[in-house]
């Protein structure tokens, strides 16, 4: 007797119905270095990108409406990218992804350096993986960066990403890690600054304590959250303008003393503030 096809494959056509033609022509010219089981040595999945790239590619046209400049600055082969990072939630690391499938040709997938606690969240850590973000140790960067991968570093980590609002487009301490191993890797960085993120979820203080309770590095207080609780995550629709400057290139091999770092990290800082002021001029209002 003849059955039908399972729930579970109906689900499936269902699902890829709802990828659109860009995203499944885009996706499927990345390059990736996978097994027989279809994953990469970090569990990154290239067919699951699609899955992940539609909705992300959904907020980048028509929510936060992002606007791209100097993708062409990103070049082939290994490179770090280095940015800014703001608004609480992490949608400026997904938006720059989006630049790269969506503006550059031929597209690249950015993966990414994330927080080491982020993968002990429920069901995040395998979602993770096939989307290709690793956790952001020395090692799995340099492995990756061996592997010619455009890796998404963000520098003032925790410090960038929940601060509060009256420090809006001030970059905070930068970490020296990522200096130390584009020498090592011989990886150029390009420095990118993203406008617009600081504004879609203002932070109007930080609640310490609430924080290590449920031991997360931070728990900032917007206009909307926790007061209307998960709903309140939703991010207002600024208007994103991220601009990728070009390739820095710096002499060593790692090794060097702190103060020839600190000087490395100071001209990509400056790089990314110049870039952030020059993106704060050009736009007429935070949502136009």
């Amino acid at each position: 007797m003849a059955h039908g096809p399972s729930r579970a494959s109906r689900a499936r056509r269902l699902i890829d119905a709802l990828v659109s033609r860009d995203v499944r022509e885009r996706t499927a010219r990345l390059r990736a270095d996978v097994n027989e089981l279809g994953v990469d040595a970090f569990g990154y999945d290239p067919d699951f990108v699609k899955y992940v790239a539609s909705p992300a590619m959904w907020m980048y046209r028509h929510y936060f409406r992002v606007q791209a400049h100097g993708v062409e600055n990103v070049p082939d082969g290994r490179c770090l990218l280095v940015s800014n990072h703001s608004g609480q939630l992490p949608f400026d690391g997904v938006m720059i992804m989006c630049a790269l499938l969506a503006e550059r040709d031929p597209p690249r997938y950015v993966r990414s350096m994330v927080e080491k606690w982020i993968p002990r969240l429920p069901f995040v850590s395998v979602f993770m993986a096939r989307a290709g973000q690793v956790v952001g140790t020395p090692d799995n960067c340099r492995r990756l960066l061996e592997s010619e991968e455009a890796i998404l570093v963000f520098p003032e980590g925790v410090r960038g990403i929940s601060k509060t609002f009256d420090k809006r487009y001030q970059l905070q301490k930068f970490g020296t890690g990522f200096i130390r191993l584009a020498l090592e890797t011989d990886a150029p960085v390009v420095p990118v600054a993203v406008v617009g993120a600081e504004e879609q979820a203002p932070a109007l203080t930080n609640l310490a304590g609430v924080a290590k309770m449920f031991k997360m590095p931070a728990f900032p207080v917007t206009p909307t959250f926790p007061l209307l609780g998960p709903a309140g995550l939703l991010p207002l629709p600024t208007r994103y303008r991220i601009y990728f400057g070009e390739p820095l290139r710096f002499a060593g091999a790692g090794d060097e003393e702190d103060h020839v770092i600190e000087t490395y990290v100071g001209a990509v800082k400056t790089a990314i503030q110049e870039q952030l002021e020059r993106g704060l001029a050009a736009r007429e209002g935070v949502f136009i």
